[in-house]
This record gives C-alpha cells, sequence and structure tokens, in this order.
C-alpha cells in the first residue's frame, strides 16, 4: 500500500516514515503544499496522509482540490484542540482525523481502517434499488434518477448499511463499526459529519422527505417512501 505524508515537520515524518515501513507500508514523503497537491492527483497512491499547516497553502485547502478529482481516502492531521479545523475536513470530506501529536501506531492503525472502507461491506447482491436510487456495489456508484453522485468510501458505506436496512434503525455503534472500521470514542463527531454530507448529498426524496433520519441516543434509519 503506498501512502503519501504530507507534512512540513521534517523530524515527525522521518519518524512515521520508519515506523510505517516497518508495518508494510511504501511512504513517499513531501513538505509543501504544492508538492502535496501535485502528488495527491498523480494516482500513485492508495491514501494520503495530509497536515493542514503546511508553507505555501493550507491543507484544507488541498481537500477540496481532491475531492474535486478524487475519492482517495485521506487521514487529516489536525492541531491539538482545533476542533473546527477537524470539523471542515470532514465536511470537505476527510475519511478521517488524528490531533497532533500523533502515535504513528495509531496513524497505521487509521491507515488500514480507512483502506479497509474501500471493501464492500455485506454485499450479496450487486445492486440495490431503494427510492429513486441505485447503488451499485461492482461500479462502486450511487445514482438519483439516472444521475451519479460522487460519495467518499466513507459516504458509500453508511449508505450500503443503512439502504440494506432500510426502514430499521440502526444502531449508532454498529453504523460507525461497519463503515468506519472502528469505533467511536467520545466527543468523536466522525461519524455524524460523515451523515450530514451524505444526507446533503442524496438530497430529499421525492416526496420532499429527509432520507436519513436520526433517532436520538440509538442510531440512524433511512425512510422509505411510502
Amino acid at each position: 500500500m503506498h501512502v503519501l505524508l504530507v507534512d512540513d515537520d521534517q523530524e515527525l515524518c522521518a519518524l512515521m516514515k520508519r515506523y510505517l515501513e516497518r508495518e508494510l507500508f511504501q511512504v513517499s514523503v513531501v513538505h509543501t503544499a504544492e508538492e502535496g497537491l501535485q502528488e495527491s492527483l498523480s494516482g500513485k497512491y492508495q491514501a494520503v496522509v495530509l497536515d493542514i499547516m503546511l508553507p505555501g497553502g493550507n491543507g484544507l485547502d488541498i481537500l477540496r482540490r481532491i475531492r474535486q478529482r478524487s475519492e482517495l481516502p485521506v487521514l487529516m492531521l489536525t492541531a491539538k484542540g482545533e476542533e473546527m479545523d477537524r470539523i471542515e475536513g470532514l465536511e470537505i470530506g476527510a475519511d478521517d482525523y488524528l490531533p497532533k501529536p500523533c502515535n504513528p501506531r495509531e496513524v497505521s492503525a487509521r491507515l488500514r481502517s480507512v483502506l479497509r472502507r474501500g471493501r464492500p461491506v455485506d454485499v450479496v447482491s450487486s445492486k440495490v434499488e431503494l427510492d429513486d436510487l441505485t447503488i451499485d456495489f461492482d461500479q462502486h456508484t450511487v445514482l438519483r434518477n439516472g444521475e451519479e453522485i460522487e460519495l467518499t468510501v466513507t459516504e458509500f458505506n453508511i449508505l450500503n448499511i443503512l439502504a440494506r436496512d432500510a426502514g430499521k434503525v440502526v444502531e449508532k455503534n454498529r453504523l460507525a463499526e461497519q463503515s468506519m472500521q472502528r469505533s467511536l470514542t467520545l466527543f468523536d463527531r466522525s461519524l455524524d459529519m460523515h451523515l450530514s454530507n451524505l444526507r446533503k448529498k442524496l438530497g430529499p426524496n421525492s416526496q420532499g422527505k429527509q432520507r436519513i433520519k436520526t433517532v436520538r441516543g440509538v442510531g440512524y434509519q433511512y425512510q422509505p417512501e411510502q
């Protein structure tokens, strides 16, 4: 698995590169925003670890540019305590985040988790037809009235799980574990942000109603049209 590390902290990069290579990742490192954007869009990598504060630019701007052209998995590194950066990163389409300073072992675990999300979740049939949506697991696409909706890997997995249990409430921790390949931690809003992005992309159904309902204290439910 070839991973791109974009961070201007050369000491941290060297430490993470050594650890990740022992974990059998292939790691390339760049230190500026311009290099990070160019390499991220090169098609050579399976995932990117992207810092927010970079010489010559901002990691969030790079993430926006990536999402205009690619669903490449992105793990954001954010300054400790900068909650708004984490929220904005998830809103733009980051697959996960870690506050700095971070443990290379946790970076490795989060990368493996993000990469596992690209695998189909509980696929029985290759397509699901639900209201005006067609979810194609072979092509990893979602069509609404024949027009494709671009989803990140995590968003696709969330929709997959909710659509297969349409009309039923899916417990929050189960949804996180199956779609994100990890459990939620205290104050972890990442699943909420992925769901918010998914709702915006899907839009209301033909009856003008929200497709995904939050059942407070329990989980989420895809509400099929009657």
